[in-house]
């Protein structure tokens, strides 16, 4: 009878990008990434990015999750969940499913939420209304109704006191 070693999972690697080093280049990877030093180029993994407080990106990042602390110029993609630390100073459009920024970040550029869903497993509705401009209708009905309202009083009140 043959012996035979289990065949076991390959573990994701984590991949660091050391304080002080500076690529310029795209990294592909299967695993997760940590950047402290800098990188000028394109960022694509299937797990998860962390640029630390001393980390620079100038470029590209695509990613399942990213915790950012440090200074990213870039075009953003993270599937999941993209975390802005108090000290991030991000400049640049974000798509991602959700979005959390701690006080103290810094975000220049727009931000597009995709792929949302509820608890129930629907999609969550994309409204196509300007939200200013639902508000504006929603008081100018009620402008409407109190003007009518007032009107009403006149005439009741005219009515009752003889005016």
């Amino acid at each position: 009878m043959a012996l035979t070693k289990p065949i076991l999972p390959e573990t994701p690697s984590v991949n660091l990008l050391g304080s002080g080093t500076e690529i310029t280049g795209d990294i592909r990877s299967q695993g997760d990434i940590r950047i402290d030093g800098s990188l000028n180029g394109t960022i694509n993994c299937t797990g998860k990015v962390v640029i630390g407080s001393t980390g620079r990106v100038d470029g590209e990042l695509i990613c399942q999750n990213a915790d950012i602390s440090g200074e990213v110029k870039a075009r953003i993609k993270v599937s999941e969940l993209l975390s802005l630390k108090s000290t991030a100073v991000v400049s640049g459009d974000i798509v991602t499913n959700k979005l959390a920024i701690e006080p103290g970040a810094v975000f220049t550029g727009a931000c597009k939420m995709e792929g949302q869903t509820l608890a129930n497993g629907k999609r969550r509705p994309i409204h196509k209304q300007n939200p200013i401009d639902e508000g504006r209708k929603q008081f100018e009905g009620y402008a409407r109704y109190s003007n009518i309202a007032i009107q009403m009083g006149v005439i009741i009140g005219a009515g009752v006191f003889g005016v």
